[in-house]
């Protein structure tokens, strides 16, 4: 099962997605794509950003968010966090909180992190990333 990180759902509404990235959804279950509410908190911040937020929102509401099973935040992913976190920083190795955030959501629940920034989670002991956009 997969989480789709942020960067796999935005290449979704760009007006020519990746193809490569295409193919490889359709081949998977409805049920074995997942994003987490991180994800969702980083599609809301870049909406809002736009001055058809409100519009744009509603976009991505239809077109992905719909489409994909959101897993909360909560205490699990939370001090699998706190390990990645502590983990980073004695190895001098910094990355965003937002994605050590989602990659504690994936190690938690077992799923790989289809990303287009495989860098920032290879860092990250017990979780598993996969680029699709790459052929």
């Amino acid at each position: 099962m997969y989480l789709l990180d942020t960067s796999t759902l935005s290449e979704l509404i760009k007006r020519r997605p990746n193809t490569a990235l295409i193919e490889r959804l359709r081949a998977q279950p409805a049920e074995a794509l997942l994003t987490s509410a991180i994800c969702v908190m980083e599609l809301r911040y870049g909406a809002w950003l736009r001055p058809d937020h409100e519009v744009f929102w509603r976009r991505l509401q239809q077109e992905l968010l719909t489409r994909v099973r959101v897993i909360s935040f909560g205490e699990p992913e939370a001090l699998a966090a706190g390990e990645l976190l502590a983990h980073l920083k004695r190895t001098g190795r910094p990355v965003g909180v937002e994605d050590v955030l989602i990659g504690a959501t994936a190690r938690t629940h077992n799923l790989i992190v289809v990303t287009h920034n495989l860098k920032h989670f290879t860092p990250l002991p017990g979780v598993r990333s996969e680029d699709w956009l790459v052929v």
